[in-house]
């Protein structure tokens, strides 16, 4: 096939832009010429990843009909045959397991190190490590043994950690990982070629050798009589004095080319002695040319002025090259979404190419809406699958007891209670959240699920509370447990919670390509969990979601053939018609190399690992093997969610040399292909562009006179005067807003607490006036916060805030008994007004009696009480009260004088703020009314309200600009302000 044998290593390359398998498979039936159809099934073809076998399969399935080669993966070499004297790899998660119990302890010993939180990834950090000395061929004493006199004092604990975790596996006597075996199995198969080389061509492709392991094999196919290799994206380009400067690590290995000229080192030859495989490619040769001369390393960038003119006119070379800026990543996705559709409707084999997994969800979230969906190689993490959520919602839940919102997550999952019936689970699943919010339950169990079943008084719904209240008693999960014992309860609990009451089996938990795949990692769980150290629920529920984390599943049925979304790897080794670079900027392409806990850059380069700058120089080979395609997209936003941002490197040198060669049409060019971009970004723009909808106008409904509101309490009276559009929207149009499911320690769960505190406080000194102590107080005030405040940090502050004015409480409630004794607390009363139709209802704090038979209202404020002018205009709840007590409506104790009513102020300055009430009719002070008196305005009041002219304005006398009720939104504020005037609307 190439000749006759040579003792000279045998290397090829392809341009960048070329389709690499198609040109691949031209190249070898060109090579293969008139040969029997035989020779081509002897041929072996290695590759480097299962996308490109297949790729190659289907170009030759594509036709003329032949026999196939014998296409094997770089991994395939461990599992051969004649290898089977090696020990198998150890499993991950066996070695995981291993060594988090090592990292576990490094943490309790040195917290300094990492927070407890970061077990997992320092474990899979340390994992990691070990896996790529085996790769790379490290001995770990070559590691341990590291001069750190000259480091910090971390680097210095890390590598003594790393010669503890040592002698720890050593004494395991465990084989080795994965990457330690594949190292053994290349060298043992090049022992073998060395000593009997195959008589058949053997040829691997579309490798960088950017690992150890691999560019050890390239190195040894080069070389066999019948081998050669063949390089991805080679630039044929590169001057040799270019190529000569290469060669240290620390200052070239960012160079796309880097990895080539190692290779060419290790086999001594030049890089005119690496032949193009195949003339035939779609490559764009000027596009190479300007490319590879933009990426030149940086010491050298000086070369732009002397080789630049060389380029000739840039026209041509950037004829197929549109660069996108767009404002934000949102409309980035936008615009590639429609080049994306463009390519679907007109048949072009089109891919997006980027790291940048949020861009992608973007990207598919606008062509799924035009019912495109693109074949994605990176496929989707695990755990943010269904049953990947669900699971970690179940582990989550074992660690701690679910409040209302973490428990209506779950029961909404798609998976739980996903046998039969599932119509009637949720529907019982929204009865419980609607119960929930009411009652304002933050940590829902078995009681709440029974009153919600006696509510509903269905049989189903007993069934269903009784299976949901058994599987939250099974959550429990405390202390220390074997990690066999948590994987076995996690396993129960979600079968039983998927497959719902009265159901065997597991429900679709385990179903499709996610659930297999959940299936077969917690199956692998299982088996290792022996290896496992004893651990808490809330330390397990770290470890599944961290193992979930590290899995992808490919659960796309039905992708669109011509449009794909490939990372930078596929990338290298696909061909479409249109390559999109997209998230082309940095801490994206390039990514931001993640933090190495173990070793820094130093102490890598010096132990022979690979440095931070090996992935920048991948992501730099991966940039210029697409950009020489015939049609190329540049891509990307000039701002993020948080700042500005910076154009990737690559591009900025690019634009920078066209911007430095404006007599070769360079500025013209980029400004030719920036004109490209706004195009399509323009056409975004009008996509979404929405038609102008006028302003709403400020809303004064007014419905007919029976739709009015016939019941009223005290408190909304406020309401009614300040924004009587709130009192329509909530008895017109009886519209309530949800409560929190997840209420927060606010001002009314304080407020709500604080009011049953001093309930009890006066209930229990009735008669024993003296248990008037703040002794009695705050022991009363430790049982309340303990029933209703579930936070043990809120219990704390509230306590010290109410301890800070128990004195003041305790003083002023020995003056309020020298006036006058309770006789009513928390009572509820109602007045009815005849000629307006309407019933005022309200609920005193406290009413105490004088020995007169005069009545004393209090009222209990967390906050500050209303001024007296706030009182006698607005907030008019204590002087309604009074009016209602001498009328009789609060029948426990008849018609009776009020000798005045006070809010007692509990915040930080406690004060008591008396109702502007005058004793009787002749009262000389302006400011003060009787209580007849505000009944009569409070009658007038709702007498103008029934009258079917009178309209319920929105925000007619708000106190604050940001003051609302909850109906601001209804009334479309903000599309017209306070000044505006209202627009009545008579209502049928």
């Amino acid at each position: 096939m190439f000749g006759s044998d040579t003792p000279e290593p045998r290397v090829f390359g392809l341009p960048p832009g070329a389709d690499f398998p198609a040109a691949l498979v031209e190249g070898l039936r060109a090579r293969l010429g008139d040969a029997p159809p035989e020779a081509l099934a002897q041929v072996e073809l290695i590759v480097n990843t299962q996308r490109m076998a297949r790729r190659l399969r289907d170009i030759f399935d594509a036709g003329p009909a032949t026999l196939l080669p014998r296409i094997r993966l770089v991994t395939d070499l461990a599992e051969a045959a004649d290898l089977a004297d090696l020990p198998p790899a150890l499993p991950p998660l066996r070695r995981r397991l291993e060594l988090s119990q090592l990292v576990r302890r490094l943490i309790e010993t040195r917290p300094d190190l990492a927070p407890h939180s970061a077990l997992y990834d320092l474990t899979d950090s340390l994992a990691a490590l070990m896996d790529e000395m085996g790769l790379e061929g490290v001995d770990p004493e070559t590691v341990l043994g590291l001069d750190v006199s000259d480091q910090s004092g971390h680097w210095q604990r890390a590598l003594a950690f790393l010669r503890i975790a040592r002698d720890y596996l050593a004494a395991l006597d465990a084989p080795p990982d994965a990457g330690a075996r594949l190292r053994a199995a290349v060298e043992r198969r090049i022992a073998g070629w060395h000593d009997a080389p195959p008589g058949h061509p053997v040829i691997l492709a579309g490798s960088t050798g950017s690992r150890g392991a691999v560019a050890l094999l390239m190195q040894a196919v080069a070389r066999l009589p019948q081998g050669a290799v063949v390089l991805p994206g080679f630039d044929f380009h590169l001057p040799a004095h270019v190529w000569e400067q290469m060669g240290d690590a620390l200052s070239g290995e960012d160079h796309p080319q880097f990895r080539f000229r190692k290779l060419m080192q290790a086999l001594k030859i030049a890089p005119d002695d690496v032949a193009l495989w195949h003339r035939e490619s779609t490559s764009d040769t000027a596009r190479n040319r300007l490319v590879s001369l933009a990426l030149r390393p940086a010491p050298v960038t000086d070369q732009w002025l002397d080789d630049g003119p060389g380029l000739g006119a840039l026209g041509p070379a950037c004829e197929g090259l549109t660069l996108l800026e767009a404002p934000t990543q949102r409309e980035e996705a936008l615009a590639i979404a429609l080049r994306l559709r463009e390519a679907a409707e007109t048949g072009q084999t089109a891919a997006l190419i980027t790291p940048d997994r949020g861009l992608t969800r973007q990207v598919e979230a606008r062509l799924a809406g035009w019912g495109i969906v693109p074949d994605d190689s990176a496929g989707r993490p695990l755990h943010l699958s269904a049953p990947g959520r669900f699971l970690r919602l179940v582990a989550g839940l074992r660690a701690r007891p679910a409040t209302a919102g973490e428990l209506m997550t779950l029961l909404r999952h798609p998976l739980t209670h996903s046998g039969a019936q599932r119509s009637q689970h949720l529907r019982f699943a929204r009865e419980l959240e609607l119960w929930l919010r009411r009652k304002a339950v933050p940590r829902p169990g078995h009681a709440e699920l029974s009153a919600l079943a006696d509510k509903l008084a269905e049989p189903q719904a007993t069934a269903w509370s009784e299976w949901l209240s058994g599987c939250l008693d099974a959550v429990r999960c405390d202390g220390d447990r074997p990690l066999s014992e948590h994987a076995a309860g996690l396993r129960a609990l979600a079968e039983r919670l998927a497959a719902g009451p009265g159901v065997d089996g597991s429900g679709g938990l385990w179903e499709r390509e996610a659930g297999r795949a959940a299936a077969a990692l917690y199956d692998e769980l299982e088996r290792e969990a022996d290896r496992g150290d004893a651990m808490d629920a809330a330390d397990f529920a770290d470890l599944v979601a961290a193992l979930l984390q590290r899995e992808v599943v490919h659960d796309i049925e039905a992708p669109h053939p011509g449009i794909r979304i490939w990372g930078t790897i596929e990338a290298r080794v696909q061909g479409a018609e249109l390559l999109i670079l997209g998230g082309l900027n940095e801490g994206s392409w390039p990514e931001t190399p993640a933090p190495d806990p173990w070793l820094n850059r130093v102490l890598r380069h010096r132990a022979g690992l690979l440095l931070p700058e090996r992935r920048i120089g991948l992501a730099a080979h991966d940039f210029q093997q697409a950009a020489g395609a015939r049609e190329v997209w540049f891509t990307r936003a000039e701002r993020s969610e948080e700042a500005p941002t910076v154009p990737a490197r690559w591009l900025n040198r690019l634009t920078n040399l066209l911007s430095g060669l404006p007599d070769q049409g360079g500025r013209a060019a980029l400004e030719a292909m920036r004109a490209r971009g706004r195009g399509w970004l323009q056409l975004g723009a009008a996509l979404e562009k929405a038609e102008a909808v006028p302003a709403a106008v400020r809303p004064s409904p007014r419905p007919p006179a029976e739709a009015r509101p016939r019941r009223l309490s005290v408190t909304e009276v406020e309401k009614l005067i300040r924004d009587p559009y709130a009192i329509y929207a909530k008895h017109v149009l009886r519209l309530r807003p949800l409560d929190p499911l997840d209420r927060p320690p606010d001002a009314l769960l304080r407020g709500t607490a604080l009011h049953e505190v001093l309930h009890r406080f006066v209930e229990a000194t009735r008669e024993a006036r003296d248990r008037l102590t703040v002794g009695d107080l705050m022991a009363q005030a430790d049982a309340v916060l303990a029933e209703r405040v579930p936070w043990a940090a809120t219990r704390v502050q509230w306590r010290a805030r109410l301890a800070r004015v128990a004195d003041w409480i305790v003083a002023t409630e020995v003056a309020r008994r020298a006036i006058a004794a309770p006789v009513l607390l928390e009572e509820q009363g109602e007045a009815a007004l005849p000629d307006a139709g309407v019933t005022l209802s309200g609920k005193a704090d406290r009413i105490d009696r004088d020995a007169e038979g005069r009545l004393h209202i209090y009222d209990y404020k967390t906050g500050d009480p209303p001024s007296a002018s706030q009182q006698r205009f607005f907030d008019k709840q204590l002087l309604l009260e009074a009016a209602m007590a001498e009328r009789g409506a609060f029948e426990r104790i008849g018609p009776a004088p009020v000798a005045r009513a006070v809010y007692i102020g509990l915040g930080s300055n406690p004060r008591e703020v008396a109702a502007p009430l005058a004793d009787g009719p002749a009262q000389e002070e302006e400011d003060l009314v009787t209580a007849a008196q505000v009944w009569e305005e409070f009658t007038t009041l709702m007498q103008r309200y029934a009258d079917p002219a009178q309209g319920f304005t929105a925000r007619r006398a708000m106190e604050r600009k940001r003051h609302e009720y909850g109906y601001d939104h209804l009334a479309r504020y903000g599309e017209w302000e306070d000044s505006d005037p209202p627009q009545p609307e008579d209502l049928e």
